[in-house]
């Protein structure tokens, strides 16, 4: 089989995927932030739940009424307003330096010029900035910017391998840009978010419930696996 074959079964079949996803879980719907807020959210959420992100986000709003203020603010006081979501001493410098270098490059505080740049250009800038990595730059430019962009979290990339939809190999950064050739144009959004509650609720890292999977049909993996009789 050809490359550009294999390209167009594998396209095929991600169609069907995110169709039957739709059936199954629904259109996602997501709170749409700018792009600021959506990195600050970004760099929480970091090895730590969706719980504790909110909490640490909503104490760092409450504690600073602007971006800029939290930019200007002493390091200690971030540490402690983000402490919920983990790793706060790491994230708080973090924030603070990246909230600086936009600021250095653009004279404001704004990522709004993203909107405007190409794809490839637009990421390359956002992974220009220390501490963002493929994730939290395709997540801003897809949720913030409406780029064609398939963020790759844990989730997906584990859902991804055992669908068969990348080589075995693959790391989950190359597979940001895999996924966005795959993936149905307009469906990036909806795609990504449906995998992520699949791999949370049936794709899980231990004992899957393949046989309730709404994908058993299309996945190689129960038979690779012998997941097949998984009922855990």
């Amino acid at each position: 089989m050809s490359q550009s074959s294999a390209l167009g079964r594998l396209r095929q079949k991600v169609r069907r995927i995110h169709e039957i996803l739709l059936t199954t879980y629904g259109e996602p719907r997501w709170t749409k932030l700018d792009g600021i807020s959506e990195l600050v959210a970004t760099i929480l959420s970091q090895n730590t739940n969706d719980g504790n992100r909110d909490l640490a986000y909503a104490r760092l709003r409450a504690r600073f009424p602007t971006w800029e203020a939290v930019r200007d603010a002493d390091v200690s006081a971030v540490i402690e307003a983000i402490r919920p979501a983990g790793l706060a001493n790491q994230k708080g410098p973090r924030i603070q330096n990246a909230l600086r270098r936009i600021t250095e490059q653009r004279g404001e505080l704004s990522l709004d010029f993203l909107a405007d740049m190409p794809l490839d250009e637009a990421r390359a800038w956002l992974l220009s900035i220390n501490g963002v990595g493929m994730k939290t730059a395709s997540i801003i430019l897809l949720f913030c910017y409406g780029k064609p962009a398939f963020p790759v979290d844990t989730h997906v990339h584990r859902v991804t391998g055992r669908l068969g939809l990348r080589p075995p190999t693959m790391s989950a950064d190359q597979t940001h840009v895999h996924m966005e050739a795959l993936c149905p144009p307009g469906a990036h959004g909806a795609l990504h978010l449906n995998l992520i509650r699949l791999g949370r609720e049936m794709c899980r890292a231990r004992a899957p419930l393949c046989e309730q999977c709404p994908l058993r049909r299309l996945c190689p993996y129960p038979k690779m696996s012998g997941e097949g009789t998984a009922t855990r």
